[in-house]
């Protein structure tokens, strides 16, 4: 109805409009409204001292309010001045400026939206500064004022205003005539004004001739006594009548204003204002009569003011001011409606909390800002960015940089796993601009950063987390900033082009966007005050220049997804914007509250009213900056860019939803800010805290929950209304110091409670759409210009520890608490269950066990495999079923000894006696899981494990063993625990004893009293009708054989009972027989309504016969197994009895030690058949395995060990670890699991145990655990993929580092490490926490591409070869006139080369021309490589004489191959130089040069016109460093590693460049062949590959490596990394100068680009990780690493080489990258073999295959330029210091023949086949015509090797490995010695003796090829 009214009245007034008179020729019909009024008199009468004050900004929703009236059809707006305000001294010449602009721009607004200003100069009373100056209206002086004030309002608004009103309420002034009861001779006011009207009329009419132009002058309608004066004294063009209506009162309202009419002389009458009285608000007389009236052609009404006539009538759609308007409208000052709404809330009031839940769907997510946690500030070609320079240029706290930072960059699985604990579902984080595009550009591209936000995004998709990713948070690229940064307007396009690629790149996955993150922190810090970088201090230009190019920036990203991406992806793309809450600091100052409401505005506003409002700055921000440069002519404090149109409407709109980034409050109070630049100058405000807010580690931020909800409030009046969008909390936090306990953050949970209860508030009681919650941070970060100084994390950092290990805070439990709540609502627990478990009912009974048993297969089976076969790592997956878990026991990691009634264990009782656990530890506390389940429950999230295996404290439940003592409070923690393992899909596996007998029941005598049958039976009862409604899988006890053994037997463990001979037996019988009852206790009550499994957790180690080939020590083997795993599943699992090899060797044992019967104890049938079948499952405890070997055992005293007659050793070849006699023997697990199979009626097998103890020194980087893990999880899914075993599930031991029984703390089996000296107890995962984790999500070990065949053919003209050297194939040491070389002299020297063995005859090459062709010929190859002998040619290394039947060797050599179409391809040195120029210094002496100079040339002169092909020299890091360094080389020099090596490297490197432009000068044009040089290296990886220390680790090994030679060659000097760190070392040891020599720009310039191609030997890859050996000057400490080998690479002949193809590949791309791209030959790759001759090498052809596919995907997949490929080696030959123990060749030499006969090896028929395919033919296609089979080798040579397997040292006859240890001891005590004579000082022995303790590694890879 009411809009209904509104449409007829505006229609009869707009009739009454047209037909209306004219006046003064003007048409126009005013329908008023207006004044603005003050916001706080809202409901006076008084409109005209209520008008709205100017002195303050214009009220936001202005516009918007002008706009609704013009639309509901107002055409003029009253505007009433302040005369004191605009003139404070009344002079016009002193103008108050600002209230000038306020009013320019009210104006301004009125008449863009359409509405036309009715503007009032006054309305009747004088101001009292004026009044005090001028006196009152009767005072000529302040007529003058008046008229000179009019005078300039007439040239300050004149042209923005047609109608005017000069005094508003001119008949105040007759009354206060009246009043005063003046006489008529007294002077007139009224008369004084109106003589001045006329002179004012004259002035405006004169000024403004334009007949449009009206002016008046207003008063009541009820003083019609004054219409005479103003009828005769006076010139108005219409009547300002302000008039009464009463529906009450008889009078005629239409003869009352044409009474008016009459008396006025027919002026034209506007109603200025009608005040309606008496009218109720359903009675629209009013309406009608005025409606009526206004028709009425008889009266000149020319306008009337509609607000007020119907906004009496109470129509919601006809509001009198801009507030009234936003009630009605929702278009308001936000700002005072909240205040109105929250700021008399009392302190109890406002912070009540709030227990209810958020909204189903809520968003929980965490955050964290790339240059705050990445860290690899320079890795993979990242650009530089301006944080990176801020930071490099010392300019934050204690001159940090966030080079590492948390090292984010190498570990995504790391922080994802944090993320997975924490349960959020969405993870906000930044990408790095400068890691897209290092130059900011497109245009330079990085792939490499690009693939770690990819690999992010999918790790945060596979865990359920949804990626927020924001564009740009603070991190601009340094190359973009040099060029003005985000003041440059380019920068718009080139912030466009990076977020379109994002949006193309990551928007498939990625769905939620922030465009920037705080853009007014970048504005404000960076631009303004210059605390941020750029550092820019600009508050004038530039941090508004930059604002505006941000919002334009952001508006193109919005743009571009929406026009391209958003219909195919379907994401959002908002903003999220920072803002304090800003409160008055006087509540009941107006000035404060609308100081307040400016801070928001210059904060929040800047931003938000572009995009969200109407693409323009706020009027506040714009008038308060138009007002300052108006004050401040000389130093404008702001210039505020303006926008286009076109800008504008590209920017507004432009966001899905207002993200909110909020820490804290302000108190604001109104100041003059003066000229000041700034925000609080600019917006004349100043802000404080109020010093009872809770304080934080940052000055800026103090606790004020309660503005969050107001601040949503505010944003969702103030920016949501219109854009209907939600609103993201993108950051919330506090920060913590870095001092103090930095884990127990009470401070920072009290924080979050209080914010996120007050962001629920917003949600449930005020209705504001907010979706998402964001802590930040994830972590402790680099914080910027505070560095690590302040932590926002929920996890802690430790910075100092180079593995940036992360450590939950209690915060990081107490957020997933809340978000497991949703909120802080009671959320009612769910219907979880676990995983389903099928059980598959076993045959009850299976025949006994054999002597020795039919499983001895096993051993027949595996114990023959080749290391090879043994080794060889399986790819594969376990089924979906497959139960991946982790395990604890109660003792070890409970604590709460004796918390909420539980009462003392055996346990306790034992560890609480002194000197019985190292270091007197205990289980008091332990890891405290009794009062820290989250924290045990976040682990277990964060690995997403499917099970977990605890065991219940039968003392927590019942403190004295028995039911009448039950405990409740122990109860309700496992209940808890077992629903928290549900909730999150984790099945319970409880196991009910795991040795911590109530204390009481040991009292009466333990398990060895068989009443302790029924009493556990009575406890397993209970624990079945509790908890199993849940708990599916049950455990009786934990490791029996344990139990028995170690605490009955040895008496090791409680309760230490030493009695080895009887009392392990009489216990055992009564455990078997408390499992088998408590077995059918479930079977009979439970099993039918709970469906559950029941078991028993064995323990076994593989037993592994010392001879396979004796049978009675694989029987011994057997008996192993018998007495340990089989004491206990033979009864259960088999026939109800012990096995026979037990009952036979106890009875036997009895009988012969004079006893009556048998110790051990016998079961009735009764009994055997209540045993039997007492399992579903078999539970397997695995850690080690043993070697076992028959004896004849001692008969006294009686003991279990003696009865077995076996004796058992270590598997000395695998690896130890912290606990001794528990070495890490992965294969033991799959003989195992076969084992059992046979044993037990191929059962189904849950591995239960399995884990690997690490010192206390390990912490978080536990590789060894990684390497153990890898092994042994593999050994199972051979055991399942392979053998058909039923592995169903695999248990890690364990969860966390515990209690570990004897050993106490002093080592640690857990995948998370515990501090147990922090009483909060942290745990952090390790690296093989988040290694299983990856094991868990594959399933296992899917084949990576790295392992998959490429099929596929290199190019036509490939080389082909394979390669020898002359000292190691030739012989003929001293025939033909040879001379000696340095490998002569070092071969005879003692304990120089392995089992004395020299190059005297070597492989008689020098003889075998033929023989060594007709290889070749069978190879098929296309080139041979072969060394020339320097000595040979050259016997005293001079060209004084020339040896010419050496000559003649090669002459025959290079023709017997051209004949037979193989190139020859000759390396002219290959170690062995002529012993004459070693007698002068060799390599050390530069002199050298010039002779290999001489040498080359008469090689290249007698052989060239033949050899096309060339290398100078092989392997130079080789001839330098260990012939030179570690001296296990030729010529044997140790004593100056420091120097030597790159004196001696120097050389090579000048040696070869003058070969090679003596080769380019002289004879290339004509004999057109190609030359360079062969260098070698192994490639490295990081041992830890989410940890810098070690990536780095791994680059200084390879720049020390192959960088060495070939950064000078190929890119000119050596690296900067090899010159900074030689250098640095070397002045910080006090030289005067770097130990490595430096070239001359024209040796540089000499020496670059020597080459034809990059020859390269290659053979394997190395782990690497730093090591520190303090001062010590030689290589390795120059190159400070350390290197490993992973556990699974196969092994070779040679100790240093491991087979690791995936290395090969990624070295011929670092060639690629780092050098160029150049041609590419292949050198050297090959594999050695020792022991026993086999020519079926399987390893081999296994070697060839996957490094020769290597190179084909490095050629076809990467584009790397390879031209050849060379085998090493032809035969085996001279191993150089190994002699001829190690072999590498493709034939095999027959040395116990004279003949020394080459035979094939079946590796040389394989590599035929790959040669004469050219590749791999891909099988798919069919069989392809190279495949033709070449004869095999055979199995064994000819005349067989003599099998005496010894070799002569020091005399004695000594196995190889006997002696090869020998050799390596003499060499070690040689260089001690040869040191020790060198040292000066005792300080210098003892620091050289300190360095030779090797780092804690398995093996330190030392030397390569020897």
């Amino acid at each position: 109805m009411k809009h209904s009214l509104w449409a007829l009245s505006l229609w009869l007034l707009c009739l009454h409009g047209c037909q209306s008179k004219e006046v003064n020729g003007q048409e126009d019909f005013m329908l008023l409204a207006g004044p603005l009024m003050k916001q706080s008199a809202r409901n006076s009468d008084n409109g005209v001292n209520d008008a709205f004050d100017c002195t303050h900004p214009i009220p936001s929703g202005s516009r918007v309010y002008f706009e609704y009236l013009q639309s509901r059809g107002v055409t003029h707006f009253k505007v009433p001045l302040s005369w004191a305000q605009l003139l404070p001294t009344g002079l016009s010449s002193q103008p108050q400026q600002a209230v000038v602009t306020c009013y320019q721009t009210l104006l301004k607004q009125l008449v863009e939206v359409g509405l036309q200003p009715l503007v009032v100069l006054h309305g009747s009373t004088v101001p009292e500064a004026l009044r005090s100056r001028y006196g009152g209206w009767e005072s000529p002086e302040l007529l003058e004022v008046f008229e000179q004030y009019a005078e300039f309002a007439f040239m300050e608004f004149g042209e923005l205003a047609n109608s005017w009103v000069m005094l508003s309420h001119l008949d105040d002034i007759w009354h206060e005539r009246q009043q005063l009861g003046l006489g008529a001779d007294a002077p007139s006011p009224l008369h004084n004004i109106l003589q001045v009207n006329r002179n004012i009329y004259q002035l405006y009419h004169h000024r403004f001739p334009d007949k449009r132009r009206r002016l008046s002058v207003g008063f009541g309608a009820s003083d019609v006594a004054i219409l005479s004066q103003i009828k005769v004294s006076t010139t108005v063009d219409f009547l300002s009548v302000q008039i009464e209506y009463n529906c009450a009162s008889k009078s005629n309202f239409a003869e009352e204003l044409r009474s008016l009419q009459r008396s006025s002389g027919e002026i034209p009458i506007l109603i200025y204002k009608i005040n309606i009285q008496g009218c109720s608000s359903d009675q629209f007389q009013p309406l009608g009569n005025v409606l009526q009236v206004l028709n009425n052609n008889d009266l000149n009404i020319v306008g009337c003011d509609m607000v007020d006539m119907f906004g009496k009538m109470d129509m919601a759609d006809t509001p009198n001011s801009i507030p009234d308007y936003i009630e009605n409208t929702g278009f308001r000052n936000s700002y005072q409606s909240v205040w109105d709404k929250f700021g008399a809330q009392i302190t109890t009031e406002r912070d009540l909390f709030l227990n209810e839940s958020f909204p189903s769907g809520f968003q929980w997510a965490t955050s964290s800002e790339s240059f705050k946690v990445e860290g690899g500030w320079s890795e993979d070609g990242k650009g530089e960015t301006i944080w990176d320079h801020f930071g490099h240029e010392g300019q934050v706290f204690a001159n940090q940089t966030a080079d590492l930072a948390c090292d984010s960059y190498h570990k995504v699985d790391y922080d994802v796993y944090l993320l997975r604990g924490l349960n959020v579902n969405t993870y906000q984080f930044s990408i790095s601009w400068a890691r897209i595009f290092p130059s900011g550009h497109q245009g330079s591209h990085s792939e490499k950063g690009v693939l770690y936000y990819d690999k992010l995004i999918n790790a945060l998709i596979e865990s359920g987390i949804q990626p927020v990713v924001t564009l740009y948070h603070w991190d601009l690229p340094q190359a973009l900033q040099d060029y003005g940064g985000w003041t440059n307007a380019s920068i718009v396009e080139a912030f466009k082009d990076y977020a379109d690629f994002c949006f193309s790149r990551f928007g498939d996955r990625v769905k939620t966007w922030n465009t920037f993150s705080s853009p007014w922190v970048v504005s404000h810090a960076g631009y303004g005050t210059g605390e941020h970088p750029p550092g820019v201090k600009d508050y004038v230009v530039a941090s508004y220049q930059v604002t505006h190019n941000m919002l334009k920036s952001h508006a193109e990203a919005w743009h571009v997804y929406n026009d391209k991406h958003r219909k195919k992806q379907g994401g959002k793309v908002g903003i999220a914007l920072n803002s304090d809450w800003a409160e008055p600091m006087d509540p009941s100052r107006p000035e404060d509250i609308a100081a307040a409401d400016r801070y928001l505005q210059f904060m929040l506003g800047w931003f938000a009213h572009p995009i969200f409002v109407d693409g323009d700055y706020p009027a506040t921000l714009k008038t308060q900056i138009e007002q300052k440069t108006n004050e401040c002519p000389l130093s404008e404090p702001a210039i505020l860019p303006v926008f286009t149109v076109e800008e504008s409407q590209r920017i507004c709109g432009t966001a899905d939803f207002l993200g909110l980034n909020h820490y804290t409050s302000r108190l604001v109070n109104n100041s003059d800010g003066g000229c000041i630049p700034g925000p609080q100058g600019v917006g004349d405000f100043q802000a404080h805290v109020d010093p009872s807010w809770s304080s934080t580690a940052s000055d800026w931020i103090h606790s004020a929950p309660w503005g969050l909800r107001r601040l949503l409030n505010y944003i969702s009046a103030e920016y949501l209304n219109v854009t209907k969008v939600p609103v993201h909390i993108t950051g919330n936090g506090m920060p913590t110091e870095y001092s103090g306990d930095s884990l127990n953050d009470t401070s920072r949970i009290e924080y979050m409670k209080s914010y996120i209860n007050e962001a629920l508030k917003a949600i449930r009681l005020d209705g504001v759409d907010v979706q998402r919650f964001t802590v930040q941070s994830l972590m402790d970060g680099f914080e910027g210009k505070h560095g690590y100084s302040e932590r926002f994390g929920l996890h802690h950092v430790n910075f100092e520890d180079a593995d940036r290990p992360r450590t939950a805070k209690q915060s990081a439990y107490f957020y997933s608490q809340v978000i497991k709540h949703n909120g802080f609502g009671s959320k009612n627990g769910g219907d979880f269950k676990g995983v389903e478990l099928q059980l598959t009912r076993r045959t009850p009974a299976l025949p006994p066990s054999e002597v020795p048993s039919k499983s001895m297969v096993v051993w027949e089976k595996f114990s023959h495999q080749s290391k090879f076969e043994r080794k060889l790592y399986h790819y594969g997956t376990f089924p979906s079923s497959f139960l991946w878990g982790v395990s604890s026991s109660a003792y070890q990691i409970e604590g709460g000894w004796n918390a909420d009634g539980k009462g003392p264990s055996v346990w306790d009782t034992f560890t609480q006696k002194p000197g019985t656990i190292p270091a007197n530890a205990n289980g008091d506390v332990a890891c405290d899981s009794y009062s820290r389940l989250e924290e045990d429950l976040y682990m277990l999230r964060a690995l997403r494990v499917k099970s977990y295996r605890f065991s219940l404290s039968w003392s927590r439940i019942f403190p004295n063993g028995q039911r009448t003592s039950l405990n409740q409070k122990g109860v309700d923690y496992y209940n808890r625990l077992v629903d928290g393992l549900l909730a999150y899909n984790i099945t319970p596996m409880v196991t009910l004893y795991h040795w911590d007998l109530p204390q009481a029941l040991q009292n009466l005598n333990g398990w060895d009293n068989a009443n302790m049958i029924d009493i556990f039976n009575d406890y397993c009862d209970f624990c079945f009708a509790t908890f199993g409604d849940r708990v599916k899988f049950w455990m009786t006890f934990n490791q029996p054989h344990t139990i028995v053994w170690s605490g009955y037997g040895l008496g090791q463990i409680p309760p230490n009972v030493k009695k080895p001979g009887d009392a392990p037996y009489r216990v055992a019988h009564n455990l078997i027989k408390a499992h088998a009852k408590a077995y059918h206790t479930y079977d009979e009550k439970y099993r039918k309504s709970q469906g559950g499994l029941v078991s028993i957790a064995l323990n076994a180690d593989w037993i592994e016969p010392k001879d396979v080939n004796i049978p009675r020590e694989v029987v011994a083997a057997d008996r192993a197994l018998q007495f340990q795993l089989g004491w206990f599943a033979h009864p259960i699992f088999k026939n109800g009895d012990y096995p026979d090899a037990m009952k036979w060797q106890v009875g036997n044992k009895s009988e012969l030690q004079g006893l009556s019967e048998s110790r051990l104890p016998a079961f009735t049938e009764e009994e055997k058949a209540y045993i039997r079948g007492t399992a579903d499952i078999f539970c397997i405890n695995h850690y080690t395995t043993k070697i076992a070997s028959h004896i004849t055992a001692r008969l006294t005293p009686q003991s279990y060990d003696y009865d077995r007659d076996l004796s058992e050793a270590e598997e000395g070849d695998s690896p130890t670890t912290a606990i001794s006699n528990q070495r890490a023997v992965a294969w033991g697990l799959r003989r195992l699991l076969n084992w059992i199979k046979e044993e037990y009626g191929d059962p189904e097998i849950y591995i239960t145990e399995n884990g690997v103890a690490t010192d206390t020194k390990t912490t978080v980087d536990d590789s060894g655990r990684v390497f153990y893990y890898k092994t042994y999880t593999d050994e199972a899914l051979k055991a399942y993929d392979l053998d058909g075993v039923k592995v169903r599930g695999y248990i890690a031991a364990s969860v966390m580092d515990s209690f570990e029984w004897l050993n106490g703390y002093t080592v640690g089996f857990g995948l998370h490490h515990v501090d147990f000296t922090n009483p909060n107890r942290p745990r952090t995962p390790k690296y093989s926490a988040h290694y299983y984790y990856q094991v868990i999500k594959d399933n296992g070990f899917p084949k990576p591409d790295d392992e998959k065949l490429l099929y596929g053919h290199f190019r036509k003209n490939f080389i082909w070869s394979t390669a020898t050297a002359s000292y190691q194939i030739e012989g003929g040491w001293r025939a033909d006139g040879k001379g000696l070389s340095i490998w002569d002299k070092f071969a005879h020297t003692p304990l120089r080369v392995f089992d004395d063995d020299t190059g005297d005859i070597a492989c008689d090459s020098y003889n075998k021309v033929e023989e060594d062709v007709a290889m070749l010929k069978q190879l098929k190859v296309t080139h041979y490589r072969f060394s020339i002998s320097w000595p040979r040619v050259l016997p005293d290394g001079t060209n004084k004489h020339i040896n010419e039947a050496g000559l003649n060797y090669y002459h025959r050599l290079v023709d017997a191959l051209l004949a037979a179409n193989i190139q020859p391809h000759i390396t002219l040195y290959h170690w062995d130089l002529p012993q004459a120029l070693q007698d002068v210094g060799g390599w050390e002496n530069d002199t050298i040069i010039v002779r290999f100079r001489d040498y080359a040339d008469l090689i290249f002169s007698r052989l060239g016109h033949k050899v096309k092909f060339w290398i100078t020299i092989n392997e130079p890091y080789n001839i330098a460093n260990v012939g030179h360094g570690y001296g296990a080389a030729a010529p044997g020099i140790s004593f100056r590693p420091g120097t030597l090596p790159y004196i001696v490297g120097h050389n090579l490197i000048k040696a070869h460049a003058e070969a090679w432009h003596l080769y380019n000068d002289k004879y290339r044009a004509k004999q057109k062949g190609i030359i360079s040089i062969t260098i070698n290296s192994d490639w490295s990886e990081p041992r830890n590959p989410h940890k810098q220390e070690d990536i780095d680790a791994a680059r200084r090994v390879v720049q020390f490596y192959i960088g060495w030679f070939a950064h000078p060659i190929f890119n000119g000097d050596y690296s900067n990394i090899m010159k900074t760190i030689i250098r640095e070392r070397s002045l910080a040891a006090g030289l005067s100068k770097s130990r490595l020599p430096e070239f001359t720009p024209e040796q540089i310039k000499r020496v670059k680009g020597t080459y034809d191609y990059f020859g390269f030997n290659h053979y394997t890859t190395v782990l690497a990780f730093p090591v520190d050996y303090g001062n010590l000057q030689h290589y390795d400490a120059d190159r400070s690493a350390g290197t490993i080998a992973d556990r699974t690479w196969l092994d070779s002949g040679s100790s240093w080489l491991k087979v690791s193809p995936f290395g090969f590949r990624r070295i011929l791309n670092f060639i690629k990258e780092e050098y160029g791209n150049p041609p590419i030959i292949i050198t050297e790759n090959g594999i050695s073999e020792r022991g026993p001759i086999d020519l079926k090498d399987v390893h081999r052809s296994h070697y060839y295959e996957k490094y020769i596919n290597q190179v084909l995907k490095a050629y076809l997949l990467d584009d790397v330029d390879i031209r050849g490929y060379t085998a090493w080696s032809l035969m085996d030959n001279l191993e150089w210091a190994t002699g001829f123990s190690e072999r590498f060749g493709l034939f095999y030499i027959n040395r116990s023949d004279p003949k020394l006969p080459r035979l094939a090896k079946n590796s040389a028929a394989f590599y035929s086949t790959i040669i004469n395919c050219n590749g791999f033919p891909d099988p798919a296609s069919g069989p392809h015509e190279c495949l033709n089979p070449e004869p095999e080798g055979t199995s064994a040579p000819t005349t067989p090797p003599s099998s005496d397997n010894t070799v002569n040292f020091l005399g004695m006859k000594l196995s190889p490995s006997d002696a090869e240890t020998g050799l390596n001891s003499t060499f070690a005590l040689l260089i001690v010695a040869t040191f020790g004579v060198i040292c000066a000082s005792c300080c210098f022995v003892k620091a050289k003796n300190n360095s030779k303790k090797k780092p804690s590694v398995e093996s330190m890879k030392m030397v390569s090829k020897f």
